[in-house]
């Protein structure tokens, strides 16, 4: 940890999450200096469902980090259960990973740490200026700042780049769990208006996550609308404590302004539902540092809006699938008498096949939905 602040550098980062982190690493990679400031110390936590799909993994491999595998938990593709339905596939191409996020965090600080970037903990963002902005009781001079606070970012708010379209919010908790991955697939259970994410994350533990529509809840009180998972998780010992948080989809109309640009959930927010929000990010990370590379912040802004399509689609249909049961219930019958077709839709999910694929997927999937 930095125990002073340079008082200069290309780029300054207000952000130390994975977002933070990642887009410290590239910009390292075209050579410019940049400190990372957050008034958190690491590894950081945050409630997700933990699963890296393997556009995520690849996404990270292009920024030259690589997870290793004694760290995290492989699994090979996504099982949808509802009532007594279930669907199940493969992904398609590459390894996805189940991984505890604070171990996430401590691997993409050391990448950080180790490609040269610098990082000062309990470094809390005060305050942009012209030069570049206050952290702590220290200013810092810069000429790029980098918004990756989260998704309710200061500096977002600091810049006037709060104007958004957002939907309604929902409510997810995690636990830890200490017992045997029964399956090699993150589970995604449906309940009436909820989803409970059961993701492996190592050879003896999994995480469970719970997103609903209801007002707070106690982890347990929200498990009983599983009775199949809280069937199975009885009896096994947490390992670790219940960790709340809000998602909600939060689309940006800017995502810069003069040398300030935003990445990651500062940029907008993309409902948990989807599973993407780290592999966005990374995303976003690499693309920001080309921009801000070239000088060119406007592209980025263009770029933005293709990056975040495909998972806030995502995100929409499985949405409409938790609010209407009968639809949801359809689409189950579906994906499970024609394994072709919830396969075809995990491979739009995670963005692999062409955009000509997808469009001819979601016409097939369209007209058996209208037949079944």
């Amino acid at each position: 940890m930095l125990s002073w602040f340079p008082s200069r550098v290309d780029v300054l980062v207000i952000g130390g999450g994975p977002a933070g982190l990642a887009t410290a690493i590239a910009v390292r990679r075209h050579g410019l200096s940049v400190l990372v400031a957050d008034g958190a110390v690491p590894p950081i936590d945050k409630a997700c469902g933990e699963g890296l799909m393997p556009d995520g993994v690849e996404a990270l491999s292009r920024l030259g980090v690589t997870i290793p595998e004694s760290r995290a938990c492989a699994f090979r593709g996504m099982r949808f259960v509802s009532g007594d339905l279930n669907a199940e596939a493969v992904f398609p191409r590459g390894t996805a990973y189940g991984i505890r996020r604070t171990v996430l965090h401590q691997i993409l600080v050391d990448y950080a740490a180790a490609a040269g970037a610098m990082l000062a903990w309990k470094a809390p963002f005060r305050a942009l200026c012209t030069e570049g902005a206050i952290v702590g009781s220290q200013l810092v001079r810069a000429r790029w700042v980098i918004g990756a606070d989260g998704s309710r970012s200061r500096v977002r708010r600091s810049a006037g780049l709060e104007g958004n379209e957002r939907s309604s919010t929902r409510l997810a908790a995690r636990c830890h769990y200490r017992m045997a991955p029964w399956t090699d697939f993150v589970e995604v259970h449906w309940s009436e208006r909820a989803q409970a994410y059961v993701t492996p994350v190592g050879p003896e533990e999994v995480g469970v996550a719970l997103i609903h529509n209801y007002r707070w809840r106690k982890f347990d009180d929200a498990l009983a609308d599983f009775p199949e998972l809280s069937a199975r998780l009885q009896g096994a010992k947490r390992t670790s404590v219940e960790r709340g948080a809000i998602t909600s989809n939060h689309r940006l109309r800017e995502v810069y302004r003069g040398n300030i640009a935003l990445v990651g959930d500062a940029s907008g927010v993309v409902d948990a539902i989807a599973g993407e929000g780290l592999c966005l990010a990374f995303g976003e990370s690499a693309l920001l540092a080309e921009c801000v590379a070239s000088g060119n912040l406007g592209r980025y802004q263009a770029e933005h809006r293709k990056l975040i399509r495909r998972p806030s689609l995502m995100a929409r249909v499985m949405l409409v699938m938790g609010r209407h049961k009968r639809l949801r219930q359809r689409a189950m019958q579906v994906f499970e008498s024609s394994p072709r077709s919830f396969a075809a839709m995990l491979s739009m999910h995670i963005g692999a096949g062409s955009a000509r694929e997808h469009v001819a997927n979601g016409i097939t999937l369209g007209w058996q939905l209208l037949t079944a």
